[in-house]
């Protein structure tokens, strides 16, 4: 077991937009993405090139490349475990806003979600 947990997000209807970020990559890249999601898990301090904060939010998101292709996957805090809301390849030098805000509103939907059980 490591150190943290990654749990992906599901909307209200169980849809898992990790989930189907990752069943949507090549087999190649989906190993280096499942690989860098370990060591979010297992490693205690994540080093900046796998694991950021995207100020001034308080979402996170996990770097990864792959040959020319730089994907994120977004995601927050849940004390010491991590939730991940949502996937992207990247395009652009800067990270989306609208990928941020989203991030934000799948975080507000799961803290909604989760305070009602």
């Amino acid at each position: 077991m490591g150190i943290r947990v990654v749990n992906f997000y599901k909307t209200v209807s169980e849809k898992c937009p990790v989930s189907e970020f990752l069943i949507a990559l090549p087999s190649k890249e989906r190993r280096k993405v499942v690989w860098v999601l370990k060591l979010l898990e297992d490693l205690e301090f994540i080093p900046k090139e796998y694991w950021k904060k995207l100020k001034p939010s308080d979402i996170w998101e996990c770097r990864i490349k792959f040959g020319s292709n730089t994907y994120r996957i977004f995601g927050f805090f849940m004390g010491k475990d991590i939730v991940l809301t949502h996937g992207i390849k990247k395009k652009t030098q800067k990270t989306s806003k609208v990928e941020i805000r989203k991030a934000e509103k799948y975080k507000t939907e799961y803290m909604r979600h989760r305070r009602k059980k």
